[in-house]
């Protein structure tokens, strides 16, 4: 049997795992991320990480295939680095050759939201379709398309940032830069917003008194909780911001028709309050529905462990 470490690194977590080529992993070990560290040094604690979770599984560098991990960014083909890791301080970092100073085996690198999509694609909420697409609604909105059961993601291995397409000409602000992208108003950061906008307008709203009167102790979770009490400013954000969801998703849904949709991220532990209303707004926005349908809305199951299998099951040819 063949094994395969796959790595998850975020802004705050070093996840790494021992995954077998059925998806299935055997153990697992994380670390705190230090993005205050030299690019070199950093790289030696994923490195460390991922071999404590080899020792514990019993086995050795010996017996695995290949390592893959997911990052925050991409790698440029035609360099070779990592393109910008924002939370990472990373910028144009030889990462690849870098991983190759500790792992004698081949390794692979892909962007995290796209190896989170293969992971539940392969053996989570999506297994048993062929085409999917991921949304993970967390800090911005990541994605991952899935077609035929590989990542999708361009000629160049850049494309599939669906958080990135435009959804309101010269709208908000958005972290990359650029103006009126749909994670500027789909994200987990933007409901906060949107829920802080609210609630500073309407003083008597439930959402004050949820963070303490606060408003930069606003969560995501408190629109969707007093939306639940019928809130009637919480029930105007939840609903303003799940069609700001719906019209960005419906341009994905006609772009590549996918099977299934799943919604992953912080967000989706809202479940049915959230998916029941977006299937319905998707009905409703989303080229020929009437006709042909739209995609199963689903949410995603592996948790944190998506990112570890997918990372480790780009390496399967």
């Amino acid at each position: 049997m063949k094994h395969y470490i796959g790595i998850d690194l975020g802004g705050t977590n070093i996840a790494a795992g021992i995954v077998s080529e059925a998806g299935s992993i055997i153990s697992a070990c994380s670390d705190r991320t230090d993005a205050a560290k030299q690019f070199e040094q950093l790289v030696s604690d994923i490195s460390d990480t991922a071999y404590k979770a080899l020792s514990i599984s019993g086995l050795t560098i010996s017996d695995v295939t290949a390592v893959g991990m997911g990052t925050p960014s991409c790698i440029d083909p035609k360099t070779g680095l990592l393109v910008n890791a924002n939370n990472l301080n990373w910028r144009n970092v030889p990462l690849v050759s870098e991983l190759q100073k500790h792992f004698p085996v081949p390794v692979f690198v892909q962007n995290d939201a796209a190896c989170a999509a293969l992971g539940e694609a392969l053996t989570g909420a999506a297994a048993g379709y062929e085409n999917a697409v991921m949304i993970t609604l967390g800090t911005g909105v990541g994605s991952g398309i899935i077609m035929h059961r590989r990542i999708y993601n361009g000629c160049d291995s850049m494309g599939a940032e669906v958080g990135h397409t435009k959804l309101v000409h010269n709208g908000r602000p958005c972290t990359c830069g650029q103006m009126g992208c749909f994670e500027a108003y789909a994200s987990a950061t933007a409901l906060i917003a949107q829920a802080r906008e609210a609630a500073q307008k309407e003083p008597s709203s439930l959402m004050n008194g949820m963070c303490g009167g606060e408003l930069m102790k606003m969560n995501a979770k408190i629109p969707f909780d007093a939306a639940k009490q019928g809130d009637n400013t919480a029930l105007e954000v939840v609903g303003q911001y799940i069609d700001y969801l719906a019209s960005g998703l419906s341009s994905v849904i006609t772009l590549f028709r996918p099977q299934a949709v799943i919604i992953g991220g912080g967000i989706s532990a809202e479940g049915e309050y959230l998916l029941g209303p977006l299937r319905k707004k998707l009905y409703r926005c989303t080229f020929a529905a009437e006709q042909i349908g739209i995609p199963d809305i689903i949410a995603a199951k592996l948790g944190n462990d998506a990112g570890i299998v997918g990372a480790a099951m780009q390496c399967v040819a």
